[in-house]
Protein backbone atom coordinates (compact mmCIF):
# COMPACT_ATOMS: atom_id res chain seq x y z
CA UNK A 1 0.00 0.00 0.00
CA UNK A 2 1.46 3.42 -0.85
CA UNK A 3 1.97 5.50 1.53
CA UNK A 4 1.66 9.21 -0.20
CA UNK A 5 -1.48 10.45 1.07
CA UNK A 6 -4.56 10.90 -0.51
CA UNK A 7 -6.24 14.34 -2.20
CA UNK A 8 -8.83 16.01 0.40
CA UNK A 9 -10.80 17.69 -2.72
CA UNK A 10 -12.16 16.48 -5.37
CA UNK A 11 -10.29 18.79 -7.95
CA UNK A 12 -7.43 16.96 -6.22
CA UNK A 13 -8.32 14.17 -6.98
CA UNK A 14 -9.06 14.54 -10.86
CA UNK A 15 -5.74 16.73 -11.24
CA UNK A 16 -4.37 13.14 -9.80
CA UNK A 17 -6.09 10.91 -11.79
CA UNK A 18 -5.00 12.53 -15.49
CA UNK A 19 -1.54 12.07 -14.88
CA UNK A 20 -1.59 8.46 -13.52
CA UNK A 21 -1.53 6.85 -16.65
CA UNK A 22 0.96 7.21 -19.46
CA UNK A 23 -2.18 7.43 -21.80
CA UNK A 24 -6.05 8.84 -21.56
CA UNK A 25 -7.22 6.10 -23.59
CA UNK A 26 -5.92 2.17 -22.82
CA UNK A 27 -8.61 -0.67 -24.28
CA UNK A 28 -9.20 -3.56 -22.54
CA UNK A 29 -10.55 -5.22 -19.40
CA UNK A 30 -7.75 -7.41 -18.04
CA UNK A 31 -6.96 -4.61 -15.45
CA UNK A 32 -10.00 -2.60 -14.91
CA UNK A 33 -11.36 -6.04 -14.15
CA UNK A 34 -8.73 -7.34 -11.95
CA UNK A 35 -9.45 -4.07 -9.90
CA UNK A 36 -12.98 -4.69 -9.90
CA UNK A 37 -12.47 -8.58 -9.06
CA UNK A 38 -10.60 -6.82 -5.91
CA UNK A 39 -13.40 -4.06 -4.96
CA UNK A 40 -15.86 -7.32 -5.05
CA UNK A 41 -17.80 -5.90 -7.73
CA UNK A 42 -18.08 -9.18 -9.55
CA UNK A 43 -19.55 -10.86 -6.70
CA UNK A 44 -23.00 -9.75 -6.75
CA UNK A 45 -24.70 -7.73 -8.68
CA UNK A 46 -24.57 -3.46 -8.44
CA UNK A 47 -28.49 -3.08 -8.94
CA UNK A 48 -31.33 -5.43 -9.39
CA UNK A 49 -31.08 -5.07 -12.87
CA UNK A 50 -28.89 -2.69 -15.65
CA UNK A 51 -29.17 -1.83 -19.17
CA UNK A 52 -26.04 -1.02 -20.81
CA UNK A 53 -26.33 1.64 -23.55
CA UNK A 54 -23.38 1.70 -26.89
CA UNK A 55 -23.42 4.11 -29.60
CA UNK A 56 -22.01 6.12 -32.18
CA UNK A 57 -24.76 8.72 -31.18
CA UNK A 58 -27.76 8.75 -29.00
CA UNK A 59 -26.25 7.14 -26.28
CA UNK A 60 -26.80 10.20 -24.09
CA UNK A 61 -29.96 10.96 -24.88
CA UNK A 62 -31.41 7.15 -24.54
CA UNK A 63 -30.03 7.21 -20.49
CA UNK A 64 -31.58 10.33 -20.04
CA UNK A 65 -35.02 9.03 -21.06
CA UNK A 66 -34.67 5.46 -19.90
CA UNK A 67 -33.91 7.60 -16.12
CA UNK A 68 -36.83 9.78 -16.65
CA UNK A 69 -39.28 6.39 -17.71
CA UNK A 70 -37.96 4.48 -14.61
CA UNK A 71 -38.32 7.52 -12.10
CA UNK A 72 -41.60 7.53 -13.45
CA UNK A 73 -42.67 4.33 -12.46
CA UNK A 74 -41.82 4.54 -9.22
CA UNK A 75 -37.72 2.75 -9.30
CA UNK A 76 -34.39 4.07 -7.69
CA UNK A 77 -31.84 4.58 -10.37
CA UNK A 78 -28.09 4.87 -10.45
CA UNK A 79 -26.84 6.60 -13.96
CA UNK A 80 -23.38 6.60 -15.22
CA UNK A 81 -22.89 8.56 -17.82
CA UNK A 82 -19.58 10.06 -19.54
CA UNK A 83 -18.01 12.57 -20.80
CA UNK A 84 -19.56 15.62 -18.61
CA UNK A 85 -20.29 19.09 -19.66
CA UNK A 86 -19.42 21.34 -16.85
CA UNK A 87 -19.06 19.72 -13.54
CA UNK A 88 -17.10 15.61 -12.94
CA UNK A 89 -20.50 15.04 -11.13
CA UNK A 90 -22.93 14.72 -13.76
CA UNK A 91 -21.51 11.88 -14.45
CA UNK A 92 -22.80 9.60 -11.57
CA UNK A 93 -26.54 10.09 -10.45
CA UNK A 94 -27.80 8.07 -7.88
CA UNK A 95 -31.73 8.48 -7.77
CA UNK A 96 -32.04 11.52 -10.01
CA UNK A 97 -29.41 13.71 -8.23
CA UNK A 98 -25.55 14.40 -8.90
CA UNK A 99 -23.04 12.32 -6.64
CA UNK A 100 -21.73 14.38 -3.96
CA UNK A 101 -17.84 15.29 -4.35
CA UNK A 102 -17.90 12.91 -0.91
CA UNK A 103 -19.23 10.45 -2.96
CA UNK A 104 -17.29 10.33 -5.33
CA UNK A 105 -13.99 10.69 -3.49
CA UNK A 106 -14.78 7.63 -1.63
CA UNK A 107 -15.35 6.02 -4.68
CA UNK A 108 -12.03 7.16 -6.12
CA UNK A 109 -10.00 6.07 -2.51
CA UNK A 110 -11.83 2.49 -2.67
CA UNK A 111 -10.25 2.25 -6.29
CA UNK A 112 -6.75 3.30 -5.03
CA UNK A 113 -7.02 0.83 -1.98
CA UNK A 114 -7.90 -2.19 -4.64
CA UNK A 115 -5.46 -1.46 -7.47
CA UNK A 116 -2.23 -0.87 -4.91
CA UNK A 117 -3.54 -4.24 -2.99
CA UNK A 118 -1.12 -7.08 -4.34
CA UNK A 119 0.67 -6.54 -7.46
CA UNK A 120 -0.40 -2.29 -8.72
CA UNK A 121 -2.18 -2.20 -11.44
CA UNK A 122 -2.47 1.12 -13.51
CA UNK A 123 -5.36 2.65 -14.47
CA UNK A 124 -6.76 5.40 -16.85
CA UNK A 125 -8.90 8.07 -15.91
CA UNK A 126 -12.10 6.83 -16.72
CA UNK A 127 -11.24 3.35 -15.71
CA UNK A 128 -10.95 4.58 -12.38
CA UNK A 129 -14.07 6.87 -12.80
CA UNK A 130 -16.11 3.82 -13.84
CA UNK A 131 -14.66 1.41 -10.83
CA UNK A 132 -15.53 4.48 -8.21
CA UNK A 133 -18.83 5.06 -9.26
CA UNK A 134 -19.95 1.09 -9.95
CA UNK A 135 -18.45 1.01 -6.46
CA UNK A 136 -20.63 4.04 -5.44
CA UNK A 137 -23.73 2.53 -6.96
CA UNK A 138 -23.03 -0.81 -4.84
CA UNK A 139 -23.23 0.27 -1.57
CA UNK A 140 -26.66 1.01 -1.48
CA UNK A 141 -27.97 -1.08 -4.50
CA UNK A 142 -30.88 0.73 -7.05
CA UNK A 143 -33.50 -1.24 -8.26
CA UNK A 144 -31.94 -0.32 -12.17
CA UNK A 145 -28.80 0.93 -13.27
CA UNK A 146 -27.74 2.41 -16.36
CA UNK A 147 -24.77 2.40 -18.00
CA UNK A 148 -23.22 4.69 -20.89
CA UNK A 149 -20.36 3.05 -22.70
CA UNK A 150 -17.70 5.32 -22.78
CA UNK A 151 -15.96 4.42 -26.47
CA UNK A 152 -16.47 1.23 -28.31
CA UNK A 153 -17.96 -1.36 -26.06
CA UNK A 154 -16.52 -4.37 -26.13
CA UNK A 155 -13.20 -3.22 -24.86
CA UNK A 156 -14.34 -0.48 -22.30
CA UNK A 157 -14.45 -0.22 -18.91
CA UNK A 158 -18.33 -0.55 -18.42
CA UNK A 159 -18.33 -3.50 -20.14
CA UNK A 160 -17.00 -5.43 -17.02
CA UNK A 161 -20.39 -5.98 -16.05
CA UNK A 162 -22.95 -7.88 -17.29
CA UNK A 163 -25.62 -6.16 -18.30
CA UNK A 164 -30.06 -7.55 -18.15
CA UNK A 165 -30.28 -5.88 -21.54
CA UNK A 166 -28.10 -4.27 -24.18
CA UNK A 167 -28.58 -1.24 -26.52
CA UNK A 168 -26.84 -0.26 -29.35
CA UNK A 169 -28.27 2.66 -30.61
CA UNK A 170 -26.22 3.85 -33.63
CA UNK A 171 -23.09 2.86 -35.88
CA UNK A 172 -20.77 5.38 -37.87
CA UNK A 173 -17.36 6.60 -37.65
CA UNK A 174 -15.76 7.86 -34.79
CA UNK A 175 -13.21 7.82 -32.72
CA UNK A 176 -11.20 6.37 -35.99
CA UNK A 177 -7.69 6.18 -34.23
CA UNK A 178 -8.96 3.62 -31.93
CA UNK A 179 -12.42 1.41 -33.44
CA UNK A 180 -11.10 2.28 -37.55
CA UNK A 181 -13.51 3.16 -40.34
CA UNK A 182 -14.91 0.00 -41.10
CA UNK A 183 -18.40 0.09 -39.74
CA UNK A 184 -18.95 -3.69 -39.87
CA UNK A 185 -15.86 -3.77 -37.49
CA UNK A 186 -17.32 -0.71 -35.72
CA UNK A 187 -21.03 -2.31 -35.34
CA UNK A 188 -18.58 -5.65 -33.87
CA UNK A 189 -16.81 -3.45 -31.40
CA UNK A 190 -20.48 -1.49 -30.23
CA UNK A 191 -22.03 -5.34 -30.18
CA UNK A 192 -19.70 -6.57 -27.42
CA UNK A 193 -21.81 -5.20 -24.81
CA UNK A 194 -24.50 -8.17 -25.95
CA UNK A 195 -24.71 -11.26 -23.74
CA UNK A 196 -25.64 -14.58 -24.28
CA UNK A 197 -29.59 -15.38 -24.26
CA UNK A 198 -30.45 -11.44 -23.21
CA UNK A 199 -32.30 -9.08 -25.22
CA UNK A 200 -30.20 -6.93 -27.56
CA UNK A 201 -31.98 -3.45 -28.16
CA UNK A 202 -30.98 -1.88 -31.68
CA UNK A 203 -32.06 1.17 -32.12
CA UNK A 204 -31.42 2.15 -35.62
CA UNK A 205 -32.90 0.73 -39.00
CA UNK A 206 -29.33 1.06 -40.32
CA UNK A 207 -27.03 -0.66 -38.71
CA UNK A 208 -23.86 -2.73 -40.22
CA UNK A 209 -24.93 -6.00 -40.65
CA UNK A 210 -21.67 -7.33 -38.24
CA UNK A 211 -24.16 -6.30 -34.85
CA UNK A 212 -26.87 -9.07 -35.44
CA UNK A 213 -24.31 -11.43 -36.78
CA UNK A 214 -22.58 -10.72 -32.79
CA UNK A 215 -26.12 -11.37 -31.47
CA UNK A 216 -26.87 -14.37 -33.63
CA UNK A 217 -23.44 -16.14 -32.17
CA UNK A 218 -24.26 -15.14 -29.11
CA UNK A 219 -28.07 -16.46 -29.13
CA UNK A 220 -28.95 -12.73 -27.73
CA UNK A 221 -32.58 -11.92 -27.92
CA UNK A 222 -32.65 -9.29 -30.60
CA UNK A 223 -35.43 -6.34 -30.89
CA UNK A 224 -34.61 -3.88 -33.69
CA UNK A 225 -36.21 -0.30 -34.06
CA UNK A 226 -38.64 -0.90 -37.13
CA UNK A 227 -38.89 -4.61 -36.63
CA UNK A 228 -40.32 -5.23 -33.66
CA UNK A 229 -41.29 -1.78 -32.23
CA UNK A 230 -41.08 1.93 -33.42
CA UNK A 231 -42.31 5.18 -31.79
CA UNK A 232 -45.73 5.79 -30.49
CA UNK A 233 -47.13 8.78 -31.79
CA UNK A 234 -50.03 9.09 -29.34
CA UNK A 235 -46.74 9.38 -26.98
CA UNK A 236 -45.68 13.62 -26.04
CA UNK A 237 -43.02 14.19 -28.28
CA UNK A 238 -39.65 14.27 -25.77
CA UNK A 239 -37.75 17.04 -27.55
CA UNK A 240 -34.97 14.38 -27.83
CA UNK A 241 -34.81 11.72 -31.16
CA UNK A 242 -38.07 9.63 -31.58
CA UNK A 243 -36.14 7.10 -32.47
CA UNK A 244 -34.40 6.79 -29.47
CA UNK A 245 -36.92 7.46 -26.88
CA UNK A 246 -39.40 4.49 -28.75
CA UNK A 247 -35.69 2.45 -27.84
CA UNK A 248 -35.66 3.10 -24.11
CA UNK A 249 -39.35 2.83 -23.71
CA UNK A 250 -38.43 -0.69 -25.31
CA UNK A 251 -35.50 -1.51 -23.36
CA UNK A 252 -37.31 -0.74 -20.04
CA UNK A 253 -39.73 -2.94 -20.79
CA UNK A 254 -37.47 -5.78 -21.57
CA UNK A 255 -35.96 -4.95 -18.05
CA UNK A 256 -39.11 -6.34 -16.67
CA UNK A 257 -41.19 -2.90 -16.31
CA UNK A 258 -44.55 -2.95 -16.83
CA UNK A 259 -45.00 0.58 -19.01
CA UNK A 260 -47.44 2.78 -17.85
CA UNK A 261 -49.10 5.04 -20.19
CA UNK A 262 -49.12 8.05 -17.67
CA UNK A 263 -45.60 7.42 -16.11
CA UNK A 264 -44.25 7.07 -20.05
CA UNK A 265 -46.30 10.27 -21.31
CA UNK A 266 -45.08 12.06 -17.68
CA UNK A 267 -41.45 11.16 -18.06
CA UNK A 268 -41.08 12.08 -21.96
CA UNK A 269 -42.74 15.67 -20.85
CA UNK A 270 -40.15 16.70 -18.21
CA UNK A 271 -36.99 15.04 -19.43
CA UNK A 272 -34.24 17.20 -19.76
CA UNK A 273 -30.62 16.86 -21.12
CA UNK A 274 -28.58 19.56 -21.46
CA UNK A 275 -26.17 20.32 -24.53
CA UNK A 276 -28.99 18.44 -26.92
CA UNK A 277 -30.35 21.15 -28.91
CA UNK A 278 -31.01 22.94 -25.58
CA UNK A 279 -32.37 26.66 -26.33
CA UNK A 280 -31.10 29.76 -23.86
CA UNK A 281 -32.52 32.09 -25.85
CA UNK A 282 -31.34 32.90 -29.29
CA UNK A 283 -28.19 30.16 -28.24
CA UNK A 284 -28.76 26.72 -29.37
CA UNK A 285 -26.53 24.34 -28.17
CA UNK A 286 -25.57 20.91 -28.52
CA UNK A 287 -22.74 18.44 -28.61
CA UNK A 288 -22.80 16.95 -31.77
CA UNK A 289 -19.62 16.15 -33.29
CA UNK A 290 -19.29 13.76 -35.96
CA UNK A 291 -20.77 13.99 -39.54
CA UNK A 292 -23.85 11.30 -38.79
CA UNK A 293 -24.90 14.17 -35.18
CA UNK A 294 -24.46 17.11 -37.52
CA UNK A 295 -26.94 16.02 -40.43
CA UNK A 296 -29.64 15.16 -37.30
CA UNK A 297 -28.73 18.85 -36.01
CA UNK A 298 -29.27 20.49 -39.81
CA UNK A 299 -32.33 18.22 -40.30
CA UNK A 300 -34.04 19.97 -37.20
CA UNK A 301 -32.76 23.69 -37.92
CA UNK A 302 -33.88 23.45 -41.02
CA UNK A 303 -37.59 22.01 -40.06
CA UNK A 304 -37.78 25.44 -37.94
CA UNK A 305 -36.39 28.60 -40.28
CA UNK A 306 -35.83 31.61 -38.46
CA UNK A 307 -36.26 35.29 -39.32
CA UNK A 308 -32.70 36.08 -39.24
CA UNK A 309 -29.58 34.49 -39.95
CA UNK A 310 -28.36 31.22 -38.82
CA UNK A 311 -25.12 31.43 -37.08
CA UNK A 312 -22.61 28.54 -36.28
CA UNK A 313 -19.74 28.67 -33.28
CA UNK A 314 -17.50 25.85 -34.26
CA UNK A 315 -14.77 24.37 -32.04
CA UNK A 316 -13.77 20.95 -32.12
CA UNK A 317 -11.15 18.81 -30.77
CA UNK A 318 -8.39 17.79 -33.87
CA UNK A 319 -9.03 13.75 -33.98
CA UNK A 320 -12.91 14.87 -35.13
CA UNK A 321 -13.93 14.64 -39.03
CA UNK A 322 -13.92 18.33 -39.25
CA UNK A 323 -14.77 18.58 -42.72
CA UNK A 324 -17.74 16.21 -42.37
CA UNK A 325 -19.11 18.13 -39.83
CA UNK A 326 -19.07 21.08 -41.82
CA UNK A 327 -20.40 19.96 -44.98
CA UNK A 328 -23.57 18.41 -43.08
CA UNK A 329 -24.06 21.92 -41.49
CA UNK A 330 -23.23 23.83 -44.56
CA UNK A 331 -26.67 24.43 -45.80
CA UNK A 332 -28.29 25.55 -43.19
CA UNK A 333 -26.15 27.99 -42.06
CA UNK A 334 -25.52 31.64 -43.07
CA UNK A 335 -22.38 32.38 -40.97
CA UNK A 336 -19.32 31.10 -38.89
CA UNK A 337 -17.49 31.80 -36.06
CA UNK A 338 -14.80 29.14 -35.17
CA UNK A 339 -12.88 29.12 -32.06
CA UNK A 340 -9.85 27.16 -30.39
CA UNK A 341 -9.90 24.20 -27.70
CA UNK A 342 -7.26 24.06 -25.19
CA UNK A 343 -5.29 20.76 -24.63
CA UNK A 344 -3.43 18.35 -26.57
CA UNK A 345 -6.00 16.73 -28.85
CA UNK A 346 -7.63 20.59 -29.56
CA UNK A 347 -8.13 21.98 -33.34
CA UNK A 348 -7.20 25.32 -33.85
CA UNK A 349 -9.97 28.09 -34.66
CA UNK A 350 -7.37 28.78 -38.02
CA UNK A 351 -7.58 25.15 -38.94
CA UNK A 352 -11.15 25.40 -38.86
CA UNK A 353 -11.19 28.73 -40.62
CA UNK A 354 -9.18 27.00 -43.37
CA UNK A 355 -11.50 24.11 -43.89
CA UNK A 356 -14.56 26.27 -44.26
CA UNK A 357 -13.46 28.35 -46.82
CA UNK A 358 -12.04 25.54 -48.49
CA UNK A 359 -15.78 24.70 -48.50
CA UNK A 360 -16.93 28.12 -50.30
CA UNK A 361 -18.06 29.32 -46.45
CA UNK A 362 -17.01 32.57 -44.93
CA UNK A 363 -15.46 33.34 -41.42
CA UNK A 364 -16.48 36.46 -39.52
CA UNK A 365 -14.55 35.63 -36.57
CA UNK A 366 -11.62 33.32 -35.20
CA UNK A 367 -11.93 32.98 -31.16
CA UNK A 368 -9.21 31.81 -28.53
CA UNK A 369 -11.74 30.36 -26.97
CA UNK A 370 -15.50 29.01 -27.23
CA UNK A 371 -16.38 31.99 -24.44
CA UNK A 372 -14.51 34.37 -26.43
CA UNK A 373 -15.98 33.61 -29.79
CA UNK A 374 -19.76 33.77 -28.26
CA UNK A 375 -18.81 37.13 -26.53
CA UNK A 376 -17.69 38.66 -30.11
CA UNK A 377 -20.62 36.95 -31.69
CA UNK A 378 -23.47 38.61 -29.11
CA UNK A 379 -22.20 41.98 -29.71
CA UNK A 380 -23.39 41.74 -32.97
CA UNK A 381 -26.21 39.38 -33.45
CA UNK A 382 -29.57 40.99 -34.51
CA UNK A 383 -32.82 40.08 -32.49
CA UNK A 384 -34.09 37.46 -35.00
CA UNK A 385 -30.67 35.65 -35.71
CA UNK A 386 -29.58 32.73 -34.06
CA UNK A 387 -26.45 30.43 -33.06
CA UNK A 388 -25.64 26.98 -33.18
CA UNK A 389 -23.08 26.06 -31.05
CA UNK A 390 -21.71 22.58 -31.87
CA UNK A 391 -19.03 20.44 -32.02
CA UNK A 392 -17.52 18.89 -28.53
CA UNK A 393 -18.88 18.59 -25.17
CA UNK A 394 -15.40 21.45 -24.27
CA UNK A 395 -17.27 24.09 -26.61
CA UNK A 396 -20.88 23.49 -25.44
CA UNK A 397 -19.98 23.67 -21.43
CA UNK A 398 -17.86 26.66 -21.77
CA UNK A 399 -20.11 28.54 -23.89
CA UNK A 400 -23.02 27.02 -21.12
CA UNK A 401 -21.33 28.67 -18.39
CA UNK A 402 -20.53 31.72 -20.10
CA UNK A 403 -24.32 31.94 -20.77
CA UNK A 404 -24.78 31.25 -17.48
CA UNK A 405 -22.85 34.63 -16.02
CA UNK A 406 -24.25 36.85 -18.48
CA UNK A 407 -27.00 39.78 -17.15
CA UNK A 408 -29.64 38.10 -19.43
CA UNK A 409 -28.87 34.16 -18.13
CA UNK A 410 -32.42 33.73 -17.11
CA UNK A 411 -33.88 33.33 -20.53
CA UNK A 412 -36.03 30.23 -20.32
CA UNK A 413 -34.52 26.89 -21.48
CA UNK A 414 -36.49 26.21 -25.06
CA UNK A 415 -35.35 22.60 -24.93
CA UNK A 416 -36.72 21.55 -28.11
CA UNK A 417 -34.74 18.82 -29.95
CA UNK A 418 -31.95 16.52 -29.02
CA UNK A 419 -28.85 15.17 -31.04
CA UNK A 420 -27.61 12.13 -30.96
CA UNK A 421 -23.98 12.20 -28.89
CA UNK A 422 -20.81 10.91 -28.52
CA UNK A 423 -17.75 11.52 -26.94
Amino acid sequence: MSNVALPTTLEAWLARLEAAHPVGIDLGLDRVAEVARRMGLLARPIAGRVITVAGTNGKGSTVAMLEALARAHGLTTATYTSPHLIRYNERLRLDGQEASDAILMAGFAAVEAARLDGEPVSLTYFEVGTLGALWAMAQHPADIALLEVGLGGRLDAVNIIDPDVAVVTTVAQDHAAFLGTDLEQIGREKAGILRPGRPAVLGSRELPASVRQVAAELGARVFALGDDFRWDDSLPDPGLPLDNAATALKALELAGVALDPAACRRALTEVRLPGRMQWLGQWCLDVGHNPHAARYLAERLAAAPCAGRTWALLAMLGDKDADGVIAALAPVVDGWVTASLAGERARRADDLAERLVGQGASVAHRGGSPSEAAAWLAERLAPEDRVLVCGSFFTVGEVLEWLAQRPSAGQTDQDTGGSEEAR
